[in-house]
């Protein structure tokens, strides 16, 4: 890979008289779409600003000390390796000229042409125009947010076997989760059964069973996106572990000190966000109408108004969805989506017409701690303990890598036979919250105790 010093523009290496694809990120839809390509005689570069796909769904697992971060990563050059036609690119795109087809990187001035353009660069966190909290509340997008949580969440007991006032210590051993959906009642469950079971016997002076997991929730329920009656059976598994679920409660201020939702404050030392996700910063880049939440509009065959030759893919594009709003921003749907895309450049590189999007409706899964889970199929729904093995067994094999399969499938029937959590590390500088420099809540606020 050769860099010309005239313009900065990156020269790859692959035959120049073939059509150049060019895939940013390397999630789901990313991916897929690549792996569609490669099977072609089609030049194709993946650029991400990390070197590994991740598989976002068991982020949780990282979090909560069940597994390591290799066991649900894998290198892109790896997956990739056996495609002579394919380049991968380790950097960040800074900018996009839609009119002289090129992506600028955020490493000096290099740029990359491209013919046909995928972006699938996914979301991050929204706080609600509130960027303050994320000092306070991390989110669960990347590696790097899930071992930080991790190492949050286990040092919240190291600090509170030697606190010094019963306050403190009921401070940190509260844990707030924000957002009921998958994500947040995955995270609830899973500390919920960390703290009742693998730190049950770990400290002198304090009993982790007694830690209060509470999960807010702005709307009516939890999990909005399912069946209404599907919903209402993941309360009692949460509750069952000994999850305070609060619904109708909207977090109004987040501090070192806690959370506040209207006159009530609820301190706690780690908070975790699950509650919004915003769109990659780059669909201004396209000049094209974006929804509200900042995602772009994309037409029926996923390119975007005016540029037949840019595909929009993932949790950055607002699919139409009949008879619903939107297709939903999960692995599933980013994966059709890619390959979509894809088929559909072969077809322009054949000179065929593009053909719309339909999506396939794969249905949704949350699990909900040990055993249990609930599963939304469309007519099917289903819980327990079966959901769970649906959910576990949907989960292994969407795992790339046999490697990875094995080894996640052996350390969950481990955990499941022992309680445990082999992955209690912390590592880095974690920190915890702390309400040393905080102000009291307001008079006006009452209290609630652990």
């Amino acid at each position: 890979m050769a860099t010309q010093a005239a313009d900065k523009t990156l020269t790859l290496n692959a035959l120049p008289t073939s059509p150049h694809v060019v895939i940013v990120g390397a999630g789901f839809g990313g991916l897929q779409a690549a792996q569609v390509l490669t099977r072609k005689r089609v030049r194709v570069t993946v650029i991400d600003r990390r070197n590994h796909h991740l598989f976002q769904p068991l982020l949780y697992q990282i979090a909560t000390a069940g597994l390591s971060p290799a066991d649900i990563a894998v290198p892109i050059r790896s997956v990739l390796r056996d495609t002579p036609m394919t380049d991968v690119i380790m950097a960040e795109v800074h900018s996009i000229d839609v009119a002289a087809h090129k992506l600028h990187l955020q490493d000096g001035d290099a740029a990359v042409s491209y013919d046909y353009l995928i972006l699938a660069t996914g979301a991050t966190h929204s706080y609600f125009g509130h960027s303050e909290w994320a000092r306070y509340a991390p989110g669960l997008k990347t590696l790097e947010d899930a071992t930080e949580i991790r190492g949050r969440v286990l040092l919240a007991f190291e600090e509170a076997e030697k606190a010094r006032s019963a306050e403190e210590r009921q401070a940190l051993l509260t844990f707030v989760i924000v957002g009921g959906g998958p994500t947040g009642i995955e995270m609830a469950g899973a500390i919920a059964e960390l703290a009742r079971y693998a730190l049950a016997r770990d400290f002198d002076h304090i009993n982790p069973q007694l830690a209060h997991i509470i999960l807010v929730e702005a709307g009516p329920r939890l999990l909005a996106q399912f069946d209404p009656e599907i919903s209402k059976k993941a309360v009692s598994p949460l509750e069952r572990l000994g999850v305070q679920v609060l619904c109708n409660q909207r977090v109004t201020d987040i501090t070192a000190a806690g959370v506040q939702m209207g006159d009530t404050f609820l301190p706690a030392r780690t908070v975790i966000w699950a509650a919004g996700v915003a769109p990659s910063p780059l669909a201004k880049d396209l000049g094209v109408p974006l929804d509200r939440t900042g995602r772009v509009l994309v037409s029926p065959d996923l390119t975007i108004p005016g540029r037949p030759n840019i595909y929009v893919i993932g949790d950055l594009a607002a699919v139409a969805w009949p008879g619903h709003d939107t297709v939903p921003g999960m692995a599933p749907a980013a994966m059709q989506e890619g390959r979509h895309a894809a088929a559909n450049i072969l077809r322009q590189i054949d000179n065929k017409p593009p053909l719309p999007f339909h999506y396939k409706n794969k249905g949704m899964m949350a699990t909900i701690g040990r055993a249990s889970a609930v599963v939304d199929l469309g007519r099917t729904k289903f819980s327990g303990g079966f959901a769970w093995i649906t959910w576990l067994f949907v989960h292994i094999m969407y795992l790339i890598g046999f490697r990875n399969r094995i080894l996640v499938l052996f350390q969950w029937a481990w955990s499941y036979l022992t309680y445990g959590r082999g992955a209690r590390l912390i590592i880095g500088p974690t920190r915890i919250n702390t309400a040393h420099s905080e102000a009291p809540p307001s008079a006006g606020s009452k209290s609630t105790p652990v």
